[in-house]
């Protein structure tokens, strides 16, 4: 079995030209099978570890910053085209209008986002030191290159390398302390360190320690779930809305009414235990609210005199030059069906709700998936609200869940409510993906996610990321559930991304340390 992994090895480091550009993409594909909705974590490990011996190949070549550059983008373009195949789903929407869109995108979204592996593996090369110093510096390039996909241009955090983990909720309580990111990092270095055993004899010393370190997360993790368990607010009842209307129906005019009362007859299904919060999708009323007082004055009576009723919409207001805005919204009617609050959403999605340099990409037939006049406008951060008979709330739409250290504003809230339309992201993967991310929010947060999704998944979420209660995919109905109490501030929320630089910095050191050692052997031989 040795000599088969070693001569593995030696044909990935002696692979050249479009054999090892076909060799990064195949891993690349591979790995995104580490991912919701497979979880097979072990193919993304050894995909890292096929990466960097195809890179300890380009590093003894001429052009090795080009080509490590070229092998980087294949890796992360195959990731990205597996990992996100669906993100065509969307253009098929209103395929007369945008689905000639599609073969643009197929290449241009995971193009784009392999960018950022091909930083990683360039900038590795520019420092690549033989032996297991060359582990760390992969790593720490590659998690920093995963940092800044989370940041540049808005950010896109999805898939992070952490969420391979999807599948050992053991593993994912380590977010609590070192957030995604640091997870991304960690698994990253195990993946990478993988690589060894392929090399020769002696060299599993790293793999070995990588090994028991994750064993070691794993128990603590084990630890934390079994001394914390769920306990839950008292006197407030959870009803969370799925109405499970095809995106292609919401607003069909024919259907406007029978999608209404679609949310209202879901919201008053007699229940063992009355709800005192009804929770609706992102968007989820067909009708702009400010402007349909037939709406509200159901509203009103659906939340009669001890209920709340929280639900996403778009809303509509006039700047001072005139000009219309638009707003994805979310709003908080108390008793009554008065309205106490209005948020927001402040992270907007490129292409889908406002459009990058839109002067330039309409005149080429480029317009966004959302159909509203011009771009929704943004709003002014994360916010924290006030719900009667219940917990301070803080909202979030779509997939701000996804961005680690940015869900809460200045006030922590109790609680976090996540309004959500997945059928944007498809039938099968997207959703899952995106319902993997809010679990991990959780965790890092120390904060319940309660989650409403139009075409699932819908859920609720303890703090610790255990899944309370669950609406799957295509389904129609309600989810009624108590609501789970945070815990203590974890020290992610607490210092966000701090742990992850102080692991870069003592992979930096062992990195750096290693290559000594190994430049003191080669002298005393």
């Amino acid at each position: 079995m040795t000599p088969t992994l070693f001569r593995a090895g030696a044909f990935l480091k002696n692979l050249s030209g479009w054999r090892r550009l076909g060799a990064a993409l195949g891993a690349g594909s591979v790995s995104a099978l580490g991912f919701a909705p497979f979880n097979m974590f072990p193919l993304l490990l050894l995909a890292f570890a096929v990466l960097v011996l195809l890179l300890d190949g380009v590093s003894v070549e001429k052009n090795r910053m080009r080509k490590s550059a070229a092998t980087g983008w294949a890796f992360g373009f195959g990731q990205f085209l597996v990992g996100m195949h669906w993100i065509f789903y969307p253009f098929l929407v209103d395929p007369l209008q945008h689905a000639w869109q599609i073969p643009l995108v197929v290449l241009l979204f995971p193009g784009g986002l392999a960018l950022f592996s091909t930083i990683a593996c360039a900038a590795s090369m520019l420092v690549w030191k033989d032996g297991p110093a060359r582990i760390f510096i992969f790593s720490i390039f590659y998690a920093v290159a995963e940092w800044l996909r989370g940041h540049v241009l808005t950010g896109l955090p999805w898939n992070l390398p952490a969420y391979a983990w999807g599948a050992s909720l053991s593993v994912l309580q380590s977010t609590a302390l070192i957030g995604a990111y640091g997870l991304t990092f960690l698994t990253t270095l195990f993946g990478a360190s993988l690589g060894e055993l392929l090399i020769g004899p002696r060299r599993w010393f790293l793999p070995a320690i990588m090994t028991v370190l994750f064993v070691m997360i794993s128990i603590a993790g084990e630890v934390r779930l079994y001394s914390s368990p769920t306990i839950y607010v008292p006197a407030v009842r959870l009803r969370v809305v799925q109405p499970n209307i095809p995106q292609d129906e919401k607003y069909r005019r024919e259907l406007l009414q029978r999608n209404w009362d679609r949310l209202v007859d879901l919201s008053t299904k007699p229940a063992g235990v009355s709800p005192t919060v009804i929770i609706w999708p992102e968007a989820a009323p067909p009708v702009l609210l400010q402007r349909s007082q037939g709406a509200l004055e159901q509203i009103a009576v659906l939340t009669g005199p001890n209920r709340v009723l929280i639900t996403g919409n778009q809303r509509m207001s006039v700047s001072n030059a005139g000009d219309r805005l638009f707003y994805n919204s979310l709003y908080i009617f108390g008793h009554g069906g008065q309205l106490l609050s209005t948020y927001d959403k402040f992270h907007l999605v490129p292409f889908g709700e406002y459009l990058p340099i839109e002067e330039i990409l309409r005149k080429i037939g480029i317009t966004r998936l959302v159909g509203f006049p011009g771009s929704f406008a943004a709003g002014d951060g994360p916010h924290t609200y006030k719900v009667p008979g219940a917990p301070d709330v803080g909202p979030l739409i779509c997939y701000e869940i996804l961005f680690p250290g940015a869900v809460v504003g200045e006030e922590r809230p109790d609680w976090l409510v996540n309004v959500t339309d997945d059928s944007w992201f498809g039938p099968w993967a997207g959703p899952r993906q995106h319902l993997l991310a809010a679990r991990v929010r959780a965790i890092e947060e120390g904060l319940p996610v309660v989650r409403s999704a139009n075409t699932g998944v819908s859920a609720v979420i303890d703090p610790l990321g255990r899944t309370i209660a669950e609406l799957g995919l295509g389904e129609t109905g309600e989810l009624d559930s108590a609501l789970p109490r945070a815990v203590a501030m974890p020290a992610y929320a607490r210092y966000g991304d701090a742990c992850f630089v102080v692991l870069l910095l003592i992979g930096a050191g062992l990195s750096s340390w290693l290559a000594r050692k190994l430049r003191s052997s080669l002298r005393s031989l």
